[in-house]
């Protein structure tokens, strides 16, 4: 999807924001596996808004690099930019604009299924990130459509789904093709809602890139059953995968 032809970015943060504690799960689940390697510059690939990025920085005490196609979303992380040591940069996963063996840590967070040529971005990866290094990707995966909370409200994104999403086994192999190894498989149960009311009224933000190729009237349908559910006291939980890999 092009971003930058839709008006998605304009309400991406409201639909997206899960709070500090989600900031902080992702930021311990990434220092169990870097450990005391030292960490001076981070790639944050796809990082669309900088939803991570400034958590990013400051957890780790380094320089973060932002990098998505779409101006669009840019353009909103810059708004909200306070960290001096982060800064943000147009470009795509299959030619980074950074030097061979320049980054310590790539983050790429929801991202991999909007890479037009997956085998591509996973050789700039390694070339961009220095030997022995990790790169974390997080993502949906079409092995957890199911187990998503929106689609049984919204039935017909199930197809769009299985068009758009990834194996977790693919994304093992592009990775590996490019002579990555794999380090961790996971996954991460994270909350994104105290109940099915409050997980509603994100949604309609019409920051959802899969939702919103929805008819209007399916999309307000899935709305309307979801504020009706029964259910609607419970959080709300997603899974989501994590794949560690070392150049």
């Amino acid at each position: 999807m092009n971003y930058d032809e839709t008006e998605i970015p304009r309400n991406y943060d409201r639909g997206r924001d899960h709070g500090p504690e989600l900031l902080n799960l992702w930021m311990n689940v990434l220092s169990a596996h870097v450990k005391d390697q030292k960490i001076e510059t981070i790639l944050d690939l796809g990082c669309g808004t900088g939803r991570f990025s400034e958590t990013l920085a400051a957890h780790f005490a380094a320089q973060v690099i932002g990098i998505d196609p779409s101006q669009k979303m840019l353009e909103q992380a810059e708004k909200k930019k306070v960290d001096v040591r982060v800064r943000y940069e147009q470009g795509h996963a299959e030619s980074i604009p950074l030097p061979d063996g320049s980054v310590d840590l790539i983050f790429m967070s929801m991202s991999f299924h909007h890479f037009e040529d997956p085998a591509q971005a996973a050789r700039e990866c390694r070339r961009v990130l220095r030997r022995g290094s990790l790169a974390f990707l997080r993502g949906g995966s079409r092995d957890r459509i199911s187990s998503y909370a929106c689609v049984d409200f919204f039935p017909a994104s199930r197809s769009i789904m299985e068009k758009c999403l990834p194996a977790t086994d693919f994304m093992r192999e592009v990775f590996a093709a490019a002579g990555f190894q794999i380090v961790d498989q996971q996954l991460i149960t994270q909350e994104i809602a105290p109940n099915y009311s409050v997980y509603a009224d994100k949604l309609a933000t019409g920051a959802d890139s899969v939702l919103a190729q929805l008819s209007a009237a399916d999309f307000e349908a899935g709305l309307k059953a979801m504020r009706a559910y029964d259910g609607s006291v419970q959080a709300v939980t997603e899974p989501i995968d994590l794949l560690v890999f070392r150049s």
